[in-house]
């Protein structure tokens, strides 16, 4: 098009802190900088420092993970804030302000603080570790996923996050069923009344025992015994503890001995028997 020209732009002008533009162009390039800087910090840390941890499993771990990509990027906003002109007096009022701004702030956090410190707490006494099936007093089951400075991470049975602050967690009372080095649960088992109580101890035992999923250290020594524990209405109950490993379902576990010993009882000729009931009829006459 004749006649028509771009007009001359001072490119020196655009970083001229003096300026308003220029204070953005420069808040925009700190920006650029802190958020490129931290991104290689952080691959760096993935990278060299996470995979030299022997146990990335451990709760504290975990909790330091977390905390250090937090203060990573905190040290980046902050920076950004003190160093460029645009945000100066920002940065003034947030590290040097008065004691009134201070207080507001700490009132502001006071539940953020409240979680961080209880995370502490939680990573110093240790009720729980990561992959831990927790039973709390409000009814919420889950196995412990994860956690950060502000809360607990659950994986529910449906294979739902439920996210939990630390300071919420830390004063519920805890059920841990992984606590220790192995998990266990009750089994109950009823035959019929007749049965040779000897051979049916025998099945149930020979059936923990043969189970992939109990734990493997039991089986070498002396099995949890199995009881006769009582006389019921219409059966003998057999009673026993299975010990089964800390990261086995305790809903496989229970299904692969019951089915063992539902097969081992048939071939047996032992009868798990079921409840009924005799109806008299009097004659009115």
């Amino acid at each position: 098009m004749a006649g028509f020209s771009f007009p001359d732009i001072d490119i020196t002008k655009l970083f001229d802190t003096s300026t308003r533009t220029g204070r953005i162009v420069e808040l925009v390039i700190y920006t650029l900088i802190a958020a490129l800087v931290t991104t290689i910090v952080l691959l760096i840390y993935n990278r060299f420092v996470k995979r030299k941890l022997k146990d990335k499993k451990n709760l504290t771990v975990r909790f330091t993970q977390n905390i250090i990509r937090t203060v990573i990027i905190l040290i980046a906003v902050i920076w950004v804030l003190v160093s460029s002109s645009a945000t100066t007096d920002i940065g003034k009022v947030l590290f040097q302000g008065t004691a009134i701004i201070g207080a507001v702030v700490g009132l502001a956090a006071q539940s953020v603080l409240g979680d961080f410190f209880s995370g502490i707490s939680i990573t110093i006494n240790q009720p729980f570790e990561i992959g831990d099936r927790l039973e709390l007093e409000n009814g919420i089951v889950g196995v412990v996923k994860d956690i950060t400075p502000r809360h607990v991470v659950l994986l529910g049975m449906d294979s739902v996050e439920i996210i939990i602050p630390n300071s919420k967690i830390n004063a519920l009372v805890i059920t841990n069923t992984s606590h220790g080095n192995y998990r266990s649960v009750q089994m109950s088992f009823n035959v019929a009344y007749g049965t040779d109580i000897d051979k049916a101890i025998e099945i149930v035992r020979n059936a923990i025992i043969e189970s992939e999923y109990t734990e493997p250290n039991w089986k070498d020594k002396e099995y949890g015994q199995v009881y006769f524990t009582s006389f019921a209405d219409s059966s003998l109950v057999l009673k026993t503890t299975v010990y089964y490993k800390q990261n086995t379902s305790i809903a496989l576990g229970t299904t692969d001995i019951n089915k063992r010993v539902q097969k081992a009882f048939d071939e047996a000729g032992i009868e798990i028997p079921f409840n009924y009931v005799n109806v008299v009829m009097k004659d009115k006459d």
